[in-house]
């Protein structure tokens, strides 16, 4: 049996982290494979074979062809910067009384970890389409992206010239079982970049397909879901936010009775599903949720569109599962498949806290992701299963100052404000003003007056139009920086906060593992987890991808792995 015996957090992590100790200390020694690359202008040589092929060449030259995974499960924290994963881990420290410094989130105990970097062909900032198709698909796409290589935003492939394979849809094929989790809509870009294909990521449902894309044939992303199945059964779990992209006009939303479907066409997805999965289960709460144990397969839509924030979540039976308990019930129902299964994870919203420029929300989704990898590794044995944690891009979050030892993360900063300073109480910028610990670059929390908020600190929810110059800072000598609400200061004023480009982080355990390590091209993450799961190698090789010493090196065509 996958699913092992209850053993407490506490004690779980323990043995992970002496696991992780033993593992961190003992030099990789995994055989490597050499694959020819050739040499290319860039970026005009970047083929999509050429993408596939190097990051092929690096996976298998780091010894990912020597790993044994029967399952793999990919945890992307959407947005989910360094920054983020330091700030969160003080924050969570600091919630269990500690000075928060020396805390580890749970996936910061795993033994291999690497650099990915995240550019889009188009952009050396990307978006989460355009990097979770590298991630998904092993190559490197434009910006807006789903499933599709490299062309322009917009354009209509409906022949599938464009379409590439996900490990989602490749475990399909090879008879496993797969999974989506996300606290998104499963619509959205990156849960969309591992069963669809579009190369505008804004077509989710019939009513945002642009008349001539829908008269060349083109297909919204909710109903690629549906015809995901053409690979072998289509996703066994999927569960997330985004009732109405899958709901006709004619049909009210089950909770919000104010709302019905999105969809032109008549169809109801919904429907659809449960017609083709009898024995199936739809939930939209956590008690349907727990009432689907025993279900052979999953259908949740917990809300209309993305689910709430952790902070703002109902948590009980009749509200919404956390991604803890999300993530276990996936792991229940796919363990069922005795092939194995491939699960993705997604902790979306941890991005849109950034991109609302509200740190407090971001490191709580942070926090909460962290208890569903620990959740992942307890139901999991380290001996089948590759689990790998990542993000698809950065954010501007700065953690700045000279903040004394367990100064309160969302706080003003107290110690220092410069490395020269006389240590005292609140440290002040040269104006005598206070500041805090965590600020963004850009983003809705400039203190200049909107049209939303007037001139000063601002709150969540703000989203303003239109916004007038600063004039100077903000005394904060009387704000509750640490309140949930609280937007920290931002540089330049932006509706939403920016993406940042810089490097995020690989941390990974299990099977194969330990061939990430290093600074690694973002789609390199793909040929690392199809080369140590020996299922998807094989059915790569069984299409004939592969090279002599069968590492899978050409670019697989989807309808070649298809249903007969």
């Amino acid at each position: 049996m996958l699913l092992r015996s209850f053993v407490s957090p506490l004690a779980g992590m323990t043995l992970l982290t002496a696991l992780a100790g033993c593992a961190s200390t003992t030099p990789s020694s995994s055989p490597a494979l050499h694959v020819d690359v050739p040499a290319v202008a860039h970026p005009q040589g970047e083929s999509p074979q050429w993408w596939y092929r190097n990051g092929a060449a690096k996976a298998a030259a780091q010894g990912a062809m020597q790993g044994k995974a029967k399952n793999v499960i990919v945890f992307l924290g959407d947005g989910m910067s360094l920054t983020t994963v330091a700030a969160a881990r003080i924050f969570e420290g600091q919630r269990k009384g500690m000075p928060g410094e020396e805390n580890l989130l749970s996936w910061e105990r795993f033994p291999h970890t690497a650099f990915s970097k995240t550019y889009n062909t188009d952009s050396q900032t990307p978006d989460s389409a355009g990097t979770m198709t590298a991630i998904a698909t092993g190559v490197k796409s434009h910006m807006g992206a789903i499933g599709v290589s490299a062309g322009r935003k917009g354009e209509c492939t409906p022949d599938g010239s464009k379409d590439l394979l996900s490990w989602l849809t490749l475990a399909d094929s090879a008879g496993l079982a797969t999974g989506v989790v996300t606290t998104a809509r499963l619509t959205h870009a990156t849960p969309a970049a591992t069963y669809a294909h579009v190369s505008h990521r804004d077509w989710e449902n019939d009513t945002d397909l642009p008349p001539e894309a829908a008269a060349a044939g083109c297909k919204d992303i909710a109903q690629q879901l549906l015809a995901a199945a053409r690979f072998g059964r289509g996703p066994t779990v999927t569960l997330g936010g985004g009732r109405g992209e899958f709901l006709p006009i004619d049909v009210r939303d089950p909770e919000e009775d104010d709302k019905v479907g999105q969809r032109l066409d008549g169809r109801n997805l919904v429907a659809e599903w449960q017609q083709a999965h009898p024995q199936g289960a739809y939930v939209t709460n956590t008690q349907q949720l727990k009432a689907a144990a025993d279900a052979p397969q999953l259908l949740g839509l917990f809300e209309y569109d993305h689910m709430q924030f952790e902070h703002d979540r109902r948590k009980d039976d009749q509200g919404e599962p956390s991604l803890a308990e999300l993530t276990r019930a996936a792991i229940r129902t796919l363990s069922g498949n005795p092939n194995g299964f491939v699960l993705l994870v997604e902790g979306a919203r941890i991005d849109h806290a950034n991109h609302y420029g509200n740190a407090y929300r971001a490191l709580d989704e942070t926090v909460a992701m962290s208890d569903a990898v620990q959740a992942a590794v307890e139901a999991t044995s380290r001996d089948d299963t590759l689990i790998v944690v990542t993000a698809d891009h950065s954010h501007t979050l700065n953690f700045v100052g000279y903040p004394v030892r367990g100064n309160p993360i969302l706080g003003k900063v107290r110690g220092q404000g410069g490395e020269d300073d006389t240590p005292g109480d609140l440290a002040r910028d040269q104006t005598g003003l206070t500041f805090t610990t965590l600020s963004y670059a850009n983003g809705p929390g400039y203190t200049g007056a909107s049209n939303r908020q007037s001139a000063g600190p601002k709150k969540f929810l703000h989203a303003p139009s239109s916004v007038e110059p600063a004039e100077g800072r903000p005394d904060l000598s009387h704000v509750d920086t640490e309140h949930p609400d609280y937007l920290q200061e931002a540089l330049v004023p932006l509706k939403s906060e920016s993406h940042g480009g810089e490097d995020v982080g690989i941390w990974a355990i299990g099977p194969g593992s330990d061939a990430f390590r290093g600074t690694l091209e973002q789609n390199t993450i793909y040929h690392v987890i199809v080369q140590a799961a020996p299922k998807l190698r094989a059915r790569l090789c069984a299409a004939g991808t592969c090279d002599a010493n069968g590492v899978p090196v050409e670019l697989p065509k989807p309808g070649n792995f298809e249903k007969k």
